[in-house]
């Protein structure tokens, strides 16, 4: 299927180290998933879908805010806004 060579050349184009020697394994056995659900044949299906009317979507309004958002965030500090610790 995929080589562990065409797999590191993937992550070193992404910039993803690749540490986990069992990564290949789990990229091998993802795109086995892919495969089988292109082959599930499934063109002759018809898709449904509700159609909504454009007059039953509500109506976009400006409302313009006049203080600063910025200013109203609790972990405000100079121009940066601190976020959750991203794992």
């Amino acid at each position: 299927m995929v080589t562990q060579k065409e797999i590191q050349h993937v992550a070193k184009l992404m910039k993803i180290e690749l540490i986990d020697p069992s990564i290949y394994e789990r990229v091998d056995k993802m795109l086995g998933y892919f495969d089988i659900l292109d082959s599930a044949g499934v063109e002759s299906e018809e898709i449904t879908f509700r159609e909504i009317p454009i007059t039953n979507l509500r109506e976009d309004k400006y409302i313009p805010f006049d203080k600063k958002l910025i200013e109203k965030l609790n972990h405000y500090k100079g121009t940066y806004v601190r976020a959750p610790k991203m794992v």
